[in-house]
């Protein structure tokens, strides 16, 4: 049986998302990039769930929440 791990990840509300980038600019591993230039879109494989996207974050979109790998 596989064991299913827990890791901290950053999250969209894509209904709070004003596609600003702020998010894009500090996240310090490239996890994050906005597409169709309406949403901000992460790659769960680059996140390591720091929290500095959801600080910087001016709409409060971003969360870190516990996700199951």
């Amino acid at each position: 049986m596989k064991e299913e791990r827990i890791q901290r990840k950053a999250v969209v509300d894509q209904r709070a998302c004003v596609a600003c980038g702020c998010c894009v600019k500090v996240c310090p591993l490239k996890a994050i990039e906005i597409v169709r230039g309406i949403m901000a879109q992460v790659d769960m494989s680059k996140c390591v769930g720091c929290g500095k996207c959801a600080r910087e974050c001016p709409a409060s979109a971003i969360a870190i929440q516990d996700v199951q790998r």
